[in-house]
C-alpha cells in the first residue's frame, strides 16, 4: 500500500499561481497516478489531473469518456504523491455546463473528495456563469479557451482557434470573460502563436499555453506525450523530451526471451532456506 505524503503548507496555491503573471513562466504537466506526481512534483508548479486521462490511460477516442468519478479517482492519486505544487482538477464534460448550480456541486465533490487546490473547466463567455459561482463557494477555478477537447465532436474535430477576425474577437471575448468572472489563470490551446501572446498581454491573469505562444505565462503538455509514452498520433505542438515507448518495449522483449529459456528467475530472485529474509 502506497505511503501517505506529508501533508504540511508547503503546498504552491491558486493565489501563489496567479501573482506569477510576468515573471518566471509557469511549469506545468499533467499527471494521472501516485507514481507519476511523486516523480514530477519537485520540478512543476502545477500538476493537472487532465481529462485527457480518459483517452491516454483508459483508451477513448476523446475526453468525453471522463466521468466525475474518474477524475476523483485520479486526483486522489495525484494528491497521494503530491506534496509542494498545485494540483487542478479537470471537471469532465457533463458535469457543469447545465446550470450554475451543477458546477458548484460538482467542482465541490471533487474538492472535497481529492484535497486539490482547484478546478478547471473548459469555455468563456458560455461559461463565465458557472466560473463565478464556483469562485464566489470558495473553489479557485483555472479556464480553458481556444481549442476545447470537450467540444471536439460539436467543432468536427481538433481544429487550431484564432485563424478568422471574427473568431479572434470570440477568443478575446472568452479570454476577458473567464477573467472577468474570477478565475485565478487560463489555459491557452491550439490558437495561433500571435492571438495567444495577444490575449497573454491582455488579460492581467496568467495563460499557461499549450499549442499556443512562448509568450503566454506558462506551458503544460500532456506527461505521456512529453516523454514519448503515447502509442497514438502526438500533436504537433508536442517536443518529446525521452522515448519510453522505445524502453519499454525492449525491456517487455527482454523479458520475454529469458523467461522462455528459463534464465528469469536465477538464484537472486528465489527464496530458500539460507538466502533471504522473511520479507518478500
Amino acid at each position: 500500500m502506497a505511503t501517505q505524503l506529508p501533508t504540511t503548507d508547503i503546498r504552491i496555491g491558486a493565489d501563489l499561481i496567479r501573482r506569477r503573471k510576468g515573471g518566471t513562466p509557469i511549469v506545468c504537466l499533467t499527471a494521472y497516478t501516485y507514481p507519476i506526481a511523486r516523480l514530477l512534483d519537485p520540478h512543476v508548479d502545477l500538476l493537472l489531473v487532465g481529462d485527457s486521462v480518459a483517452m491516454v490511460l483508459h483508451g477513448h477516442e476523446t475526453t468525453l469518456g471522463a466521468s466525475l468519478e474518474m477524475m476523483i479517482a485520479h486526483g486522489q492519486a495525484v494528491m497521494r504523491g503530491s506534496a509542494r505544487a498545485c494540483v487542478v482538477v479537470d471537471m469532465p464534460a457533463g458535469t457543469y455546463e447545465d446550470s450554475a448550480a451543477q458546477a458548484v456541486a460538482s467542482a465541490r465533490r471533487i474538492v472535497g473528495e481529492t484535497g486539490c487546490q482547484a478546478v478547471k473547466l473548459e469555455g468563456g463567455v458560455d461559461m463565465a456563469a458557472q466560473i463565478a459561482a464556483i469562485v464566489a463557494a470558495g473553489i479557485p477555478v483555472m479556464g480553458h479557451i481556444g481549442l476545447q477537447p470537450q467540444s471536439v465532436e460539436k467543432d468536427g474535430g481538433y481544429k487550431i482557434k484564432g485563424r478568422t477576425d471574427e473568431n479572434v474577437a470570440a477568443l478575446i471575448a472568452d479570454a476577458l470573460a473567464v477573467e472577468k468572472a474570477g478565475a485565478f489563470s487560463l489555459v491557452i490551446e491550439g490558437t495561433i502563436e500571435t492571438v495567444a501572446a495577444d490575449i497573454t498581454g491582455r488579460i492581467a491573469i496568467p495563460t499557461i499555453g499549450i499549442g499556443a505562444s512562448s509568450e503566454c505565462d506558462g506551458q503544460i503538455l500532456v506527461i505521456d506525450d512529453m516523454v514519448g509514452l503515447t502509442v497514438d498520433r502526438v500533436p504537433k505542438f508536442v517536443k518529446q523530451y525521452a522515448d519510453l515507448r522505445s524502453v519499454i518495449a525492449h525491456a517487455a522483449e527482454r523479458y520475454a526471451s529469458e523467461v522462455r529459456d528459463r534464465e528469469f528467475p536465477g538464484r537472486a530472485h528465489v527464496f530458500s532456506k539460507t538466502n533471504g529474509g522473511d520479507e518478500a
